[in-house]
């Protein structure tokens, strides 16, 4: 049996708002509809005015990590937009595990967990302001509601900010206030159930936390109950269990999940069985369904693996997935009339580990984050064909785990 038990800590200070479909609206949806709307076309005016559009050459990005080995917290570095050069990361924080980092929609602050047990550590989840220079200064920071926090994200507005606990297998949601800070708990829930493998899913862990692409849900792989849970976002940030949560495949571990474009479908990849999932996404209902199921391994290949990061290209025609073991992204072809995945092929990483990767905001470029061999790798996509290529581009940093672009 799987039951839940919700704690709310109040009201956040700002409103959410959904996906912009007007037609058969009441006046309250209509208006909260439209208020999304204007933050999208105030978001495209202050990209153009900020050179989002124009800046031409370089990508800036930032790095979580792992630290107690070659890294100290948070870096950031630069990715040459014709040539896939990086520049010699630099550190901007020092903080404990920022295992992952999300950043506003505004560009001018950095979200990031630190993945310490709530024990050795009160204060869990960072806010930062990015400054001119890209250093990162200290606004404040809040507790996770958990142990273990391992992914953190923001809404479609900007408005509130969420984080998946591992380790305690909950979830947590915040008000983003005016000057950039996390207000203190709105909603914490506590996922309870478990799976059948014994060594990995004797209890809950939530492994990602994101809003779907109407920004009225919120949708969270848990790896150790084999499911995506669907909340739904309130008004004031809080969370609500919605009765669509969609079981997937005993034993699989579900670890991340990714929206296609359309907003009519996903993925998700499964860490214990090395498979990747595509689903249709129904916005009106908040229900997933399933559609195709592929490895992510070679049909000759029977070592160890793991999987780790999935993600979708920004045309919505490939999928890609990392292999921990093979030391790989499998690529696929996408087809959205049925939702096949199609394989195109494999490309090692070039080191040991790729527990994440990211996509540029053009696309042209892969960057494979491999964590036990301190490295990043650079690699060119064909939005052609799905095919990636070594570009012979690669930098030091240790225990890398999490990119997010600052023009993303």
């Amino acid at each position: 049996m799987l039951c839940f038990k919700t704690r709310n800590w109040g009201p956040a200070i700002l409103d959410s708002v959904d996906h912009v479909i007007l037609r058969g609206c009441s006046m309250r949806s209509m208006l909260t509809k439209l208020g999304l709307l204007a933050t999208i076309m105030f978001s495209f005016v202050d990209g153009i005015a900020t050179g989002q559009q124009t800046k031409g050459q370089t990508a800036p990005f930032y790095i979580g990590t792992y630290t107690g080995g070659e890294s100290q917290g948070i870096y950031r570095s630069e990715l040459d937009l014709l040539t896939g050069q990086l520049r010699k990361p630099e550190l901007v924080a020092e903080l404990k595990n920022p295992s992952f980092i999300a950043i506003h929609r505004n560009q001018t602050e950095l979200f990031a967990v630190s993945e310490v047990s709530a024990a050795e550590a009160g204060q869990q989840v960072f806010a930062y302001r990015i400054l001119p220079s890209g250093q990162l200064n200290l606004i404040n920071s809040q507790p996770a509601g958990g142990d273990g926090p391992c992914y953190i994200t923001t809404d479609a507005t900007g408005r509130y900010a969420f984080v998946a606990n591992y380790g305690s297998g909950s979830v947590t949601s915040y008000a983003i206030k005016a000057d950039g800070s996390l207000s203190e708990p709105v909603s914490n829930v506590q996922h309870i159930g478990s799976s059948i493998d014994l060594r990995r899913q004797m209890s809950p862990h939530a492994h990602c936390i994101l809003t779907d692409p109407s920004n009225q849900y919120v949708c969270v792989a848990d790896l150790g109950l084999d499911q995506v849970l669907v909340y739904n976002l309130g008004d004031e940030g809080q969370l609500t269990l919605n009765s669509t949560n969609i079981q997937l495949m005993k034993g699989s571990g579900p670890r991340h999940l990714a929206f296609h474009p359309d907003g009519k479908h996903a993925v998700v990849i499964h860490e214990l069985t090395s498979q990747l999932s595509s689903l249709s996404w129904d916005s009106e209902t908040g229900k997933f369904e399933r559609l195709a199921v592929v490895s992510t391994l070679p049909k000759d290949y029977t070592d160890s693996n793991s999987t780790a990061e999935v993600l979708i290209h920004p045309n919505g025609k490939f999928v890609f997935g990392s292999n921990r073991g093979h030391n790989s992204i499998a690529s696929y072809a996408f087809d959205s009339t049925n939702g096949a995945l199609q394989l195109v092929g494999h490309q090692s990483t070039g080191g040991k580990t790729p527990r994440n990767f990211r996509l540029d905001p053009s696309g042209q470029f892969l960057l494979a984050e491999n964590q036990n061999s301190d490295d990043i790798h650079v690699f060119r996509v064909d939005d052609k064909t799905g095919e990636l290529a070594e570009t012979g581009k690669s930098i030091k940093v240790g225990s890398p785990c999490c990119i997010r672009f600052l023009h993303q």
